[in-house]
């Protein structure tokens, strides 16, 4: 057998022998060069905090004029138009110096171009545009009052609803503090209101309405509260539209009245009394607690206006004229705090006037500051200490730290 096997593979290999070759693959042409590949772009980080210090910066290799514009910042650091001075990569940089623990707003302009800092991650939109924030923290065991610490924090919830007075979808924002889903008790509650250029969001995106009411309860200076932000544009009057401004508010009305406050006593634990109820806001939302508050004398025992734009107030003023001994019975606090350099100062001045010839009482208060998110901040922290507190009450309890803050 092996024999034949033998035989049989000299007999094959003549065969294979003879097959054609694999002929060899054509070359082809040869890969085109890739182009040159010009300067990468740079990594921009914007804006950097070192201490008091603030380091800006945008890429724009073919701009001519960089600047940073901050009403909040320019206020502390005076001086000429705040330009950038552009670098070999096309890199625009400035240091802004010193600056005050706290948080501030700013645009950059590009060529007459006011934008969001493109390479910031904190930037915050309105009805008028986007614009980016920078925190100066606290010194070392000195934080802002409203600067995130580790204590327990409360709960922060977006909350939509079908409107039936504008005929929309709409949203507020509800803070609950640190306790309530293990409580049984009811809440008083702080309808807060915002300007004319924000929405709901803001009261907690730059006013930090949740951080300082956290901050405040856990140092026992105020009592646990909810705090209703909602949201102040039911109707947005066209151009020069006859009325419309009168519409807007009136439509404003009926939505918190009608619609949000039955909201919230049906969704949350809240004490549905007058004495457990307040109103607050600022600019166009510090115009609200004059209007429906001073205009529904039976709905909120405390009040407060901040930088208000009090147009119309005067109507509902002289209403409760009238009246006044009984709205002053009811009334457990209501205030009136504007800066000093305000452009509503001098409307501030008029209504408190008009106040005071109506035997109205209550608390006038002109600061230092102007028509900006820091001022409104400080307001709101000074504000909340005094709510919903019998006279010569203890101060509240501060809830014990979560596990989650304790970390």
């Amino acid at each position: 057998m092996s024999r034949l096997i033998a035989v049989l593979l000299l007999a094959a290999t003549p065969a294979l022998a003879q097959q054609p070759a694999t002929p060899a693959p054509t070359p082809g042409p040869a890969p085109a060069a890739r182009p040159p590949q010009g300067p990468q772009r740079p990594q921009v980080q914007s804006p950097v905090v070192d201490g008091d210090k603030a380091t800006f910066a945008i890429y724009a290799p073919k701009a001519a004029d960089v600047k940073l514009s901050s009403g909040e910042i320019d206020r502390l650091v005076p001086g000429p138009n705040k330009a950038f001075t552009k670098g070999e990569n096309g890199v625009w940089t400035l240091t802004v110096a010193p600056l005050l623990p706290g948080i501030y707003e700013y645009a950059i302009v590009v060529d007459d171009v006011s934008m969001a800092d493109p390479s910031s991650p904190n930037v915050v939109g309105n009805v008028r545009g986007a614009r980016g924030t920078v925190e100066v923290p606290g010194p070392a065991g000195k934080p802002r009052h409203d600067e995130w610490r580790p204590i327990a924090h409360g709960t922060l919830t977006q909350h939509w609803y079908d409107s039936k007075v504008t005929q929309t979808r709409r949203r507020l924002h509800v803070y609950t503090p640190a306790g309530y889903g293990t409580s049984t008790k009811k809440y008083p509650v702080l309808y807060l209101l915002h300007g004319a250029g924000d929405n709901d969001a803001h009261w907690s995106q730059l006013g930090r309405a949740n951080v300082i009411a956290d901050n405040l309860l856990a140092e026992g200076k105020i009592v646990p509260m909810l705090i209703v932000m909602t949201d102040g544009h039911p109707y947005r009057p066209q151009q020069g539209e006859q009325g419309g401004r009168e519409k807007a508010l009136k439509m404003f009305e009926d939505d918190l009245l009608l619609e949000v406050q039955p909201l919230v006593e049906k969704t949350y634990r809240v004490d549905t009394t007058r004495a457990r109820r307040a109103l607050a806001g600022v600019s166009m939302g510090g115009a609200q607690p004059l209007n429906v508050g001073v205009g529904h004398p039976d709905r909120y025992a405390y009040l407060g206006a901040f930088s208000a734009a009090t147009g119309g107030a005067d109507v509902h003023v002289q209403a409760l004229a009238r009246n006044a001994a009984a709205f002053n019975k009811g009334s457990r606090l209501f205030w009136i705090r504007i800066g000093k350099d305000d452009f509503l100062l001098q409307q501030n001045r008029t209504l408190v006037e008009s106040l005071k010839k109506a035997g109205i009482e209550h608390v006038y208060e002109e600061t230092d500051g102007a028509h900006m998110w820091g001022f409104w901040r400080q307001a709101l922290a000074d504000f909340l200490p005094k709510l919903f507190k019998p006279a010569g009450a203890a101060p509240a309890t501060a809830p014990p730290p979560s596990a989650q803050a304790q970390r």
